[in-house]
């Protein structure tokens, strides 16, 4: 039940790819047959691995054909009127420019591509910013983002906006064209982050930080080796291209260990390992492993803080900087986390060694513009997970909660404008940020809901608030928690984590909430605590009375579920209570920091009575 046409057109392309295939070398295609190729949609990548030969060749060789594209303005006006629009494309199929490119003082900021749900808005705040200030520096600005939705709310956001595919080729093709006076890689995220070094080879000036530099940042064992020569702890690591390599590293460090591909956001294919039948299976999962694609192994400290800095510096001089803690122990996934801002349990010792390892990096890699570093910190030492040379997902909420702009700050500076100094004492704030993550699993059937090293959430909120509770219980409400009033189910995992609970347990108790658990729970909370748990079966018992009937029937409306670990046949036991939950819209707690702070809040605050305030209220 296929309409042949379709059929038809993909076999046009297909007979042109056979066709490419049939000639021994890049010089016998003739400009007709370039253009018919580049028409089907044929990258040059992809012309040159059909002739055995690379991207560059091939654009030269395109080039010298005559073979180019030609910018087209999208018509918003269904030609009834000319449209006059700054969207615009480029495509193969058409002889003229609907307008003049060139002009002078263009500068290009490159977007941030095809970006997961959720995940995108704040690199879209970051590159709207820069525009905005590019254009107020006396500059054009020209966007390219295939993903419209950077500036499509208002198309006079910026004077050019190309709706392109952020691939080496076609950035090269709008700058042949636009001849800009240079390129902002660092608000975008990491897709044009990974074009630096590229565009930077084919000879397009890239502002602020040096690629060479990124590429540093990027490469674990260059940006290793820097640590190293300025004396900055990390955790310890190694790069494996066999799985013979990976179990002896891990036999050397003790498990837990993390695995972490090169290049990559959202923590896709990161893991954290605990055994070695786990390390098999998810090496499989991470890469196909050889000495192209290696695997970073490094030890997962247990039980540590994560805290964050953002910053903006210039010519290697630390400008200014905001840090951030995780409520969350390290482990869980920055853009997962919920982030406070100033820290709150952060040592000031802590807080001052961050600070100064943040201006030596700043200086090594001779930033200029926006960066973002990762710590661990347990027991006062503090260690660098990684650092990204270009704005990351907690720019534009550290902009808002200090009310200083960084990525104006920090665009004023790649376009080598002199910014006074900001007075540092606006960092010691009255009140307190606090930035959440909300989640989709209830659309997302049949996943696990719980939060690790692979980023899961499809958004965020931030709240401010007087204090931290009050914050925190704003951004928990805004992301969809209830407070429970009729009873509390609990799976807590370790013994360790049972007795930290005991004290939010007692608050529970004393705001007159029943709880529900199972055997193992309801006895240590008996003998240890003096709280009684009525005992429910798991679903594999098949015994009443039993916990799915329980959340079914609407007795429980809060269920905290710790796992024990992070191991698959761990999260496998309770998979069935944690995603019922979810799909009865019952507020789900796994983790036991956030546990502990919601209850510590609520014992503080009603909803009823957390003041309201407008942003400028918190000056």
């Amino acid at each position: 039940k296929i309409t042949k046409w379709f059929l038809y057109k993909m076999k046009n392309i297909v007979d042109i790819e056979t066709n490419l295939k049939g000639f021994k070398n890049l010089g016998g295609l003739t400009a007709d047959q370039m253009r018919e190729a580049k028409q089907a949609g044929f990258s040059d990548l992809q012309i040159a691995e059909l002739l055995n030969t690379d991207e560059m060749s091939v654009r030269n060789y395109r080039k010298s054909l005559g073979v180019v594209p030609v910018i087209k303005q999208i018509d918003t006006m269904a030609a009834e009127f000319p449209a006059q629009t700054n969207y615009l494309y480029l495509t193969y199929h058409g002889n003229e420019n609907d307008i003049t490119p060139g002009e002078n003082d263009q500068i290009i900021v490159l977007g941030s591509g095809p970006y997961r749900i959720g995940s995108s808005v704040e690199f879209d705040w970051c590159c709207v910013n820069a525009a905005t200030q590019v254009n107020k520096s006396g500059y054009k600005s020209i966007m390219i983002n295939c993903n419209p939705e950077t500036v499509s709310t208002d198309y006079d956001m910026c004077d050019k906006l190309y709706f392109e595919q952020l691939t080496l080729e076609r950035v090269l093709d709008i700058c042949d064209k636009e001849n800009p006076a240079g390129v902002i890689v660092s608000m975008g995220g990491q897709i044009p982050n990974n074009l630096s070094m590229k565009l930077h080879k084919a000879g397009i000036k890239i502002m602020g930080t040096s690629p060479v530099q990124i590429d540093n940042a990027e490469s674990r064992h260059k940006f290793s080796a820097i640590l190293d020569s300025i004396e900055v702890d990390q955790p310890e690591w190694r790069e494996v291209t066999t799985l013979e390599d990976a179990k002896q590293f891990a036999q050397k460090v003790g498990y837990p260990v993390l695995i972490r591909p090169s290049y990559v956001l959202s923590g896709a294919a990161m893991s954290i390992v605990l055994t070695e039948d786990e390390l098999e299976l998810y090496l499989k999962k991470a890469t196909d492993l050889n000495t192209e694609h290696p695997v970073v192994i490094s030890k997962f400290i247990t039980d540590a803080r994560e805290i964050e800095v953002d910053a903006v510096a210039s010519e290697g001089e630390l400008f200014c900087y905001a840090i951030a803690e995780h409520v969350e122990n390290a482990g869980v996934h920055s853009g997962d986390a919920t982030i406070v801002l100033p820290p709150q349990r952060t040592y000031l010792e802590t807080m001052r060694r961050v600070k100064l390892i943040t201006k030596k990096i700043a200086k090594a890699l001779e930033i200029t513009g926006p960066f973002n570093i990762q710590f661990i910190a347990k027991d006062n030492e503090v260690k660098v997970i990684e650092c990204n040379l270009r704005a990351s997902r907690s720019f534009p909420f550290v902009s808002k909660t200090l009310k200083i702009n960084f990525i104006e700050i920090a665009t004023r500076l790649m376009l080598g404008e002199k910014v006074p100094r900001i007075d540092k004492s606006s960092f010691d704030l009255d009140y307190v940020g606090v930035k959440a993550s909300q989640f989709s699993f209830t659309r997302l059937k049949g996943s696990d809901p719980v939060t690790g090293v692979e980023m899961s959430s499809t958004g965020e909120v931030a709240c401010l608030g007087d204090d931290f509770n009050e914050a925190f219980l704003k951004s928990a409400l805004a992301t969809g928690y209830k407070i429970p009033q009729k009873a509390v189910l609990l799976s807590t995992g370790t013994p360790k984590n049972k007795a930290e609970l005991i004290d939010e347990l007692l608050i529970l108790k004393k705001m007159g909430l029943k709880f529900y658990g199972t055997k193992g729970t309801a006895d240590f909370y008996k003998q240890t605590g003096g709280i009684d748990v009525e005992v429910l079966h798991r679903p594999f018992d098949n015994k009443e009375p039993s916990i799915l009937t329980y959340l079914s029937e609407g007795r429980i409306d809060l269920v905290i579920n710790i796992p024990k670990t992070a191991e698959k046949v761990e999260l496998d036991s309770d998979y069935i209570i944690r995603r019922k939950a979810v799909d009865l819209n019952i507020p789900l707690l796994t983790n036991i920091q956030i546990a502990k702070r919601f209850i510590k809040a609520l014992k503080q605050y009603k909803p009823i009575e957390l003041p309201v305030k407008s942003w400028d209220e918190y000056l």
